[in-house]
């Protein structure tokens, strides 16, 4: 929870005025929910979320450094062969620019 309120701490500096930076808020904050491990360790995930997410049967738990990423199996290796670069531009030309060493998110 904690790497998620820095981030937010940093998305809420954005100007909202900024069309590029609504439509990035809006698809990073899309179906934001809080989860949590039951007694024996499970996590279950949302139907939204997995319908949202496209999760069929397979996943992948990908961890990027301080966060941790549930995927379709599928669509993570379409992810990572590069055919998905339109968020990661997005996210580039809003977040790109916000380097504050502090909090430990860039």
């Amino acid at each position: 929870m904690a790497e998620w309120n820095l981030m937010m701490q940093k998305i809420n500096k954005l100007n909202r005025f900024v069309k590029k930076n609504n439509d990035f808020i809006r698809r990073f904050t899309a179906g934001v929910k809080m989860v949590e491990v039951d007694d024996l360790g499970r996590l279950l995930i949302p139907k939204d979320l997995t319908t949202f997410s496209q999760i069929s049967k397979d996943i992948v738990l990908s961890s990027a450094v301080n966060i941790v990423e549930i995927w379709d199996k599928d669509l993570y290796e379409k992810s990572i062969a590069g055919d998905d670069i339109d968020f990661a531009d997005l996210a580039e030309d809003v977040m790109g620019n916000i380097n504050d060493d502090s909090d430990g998110i860039s």
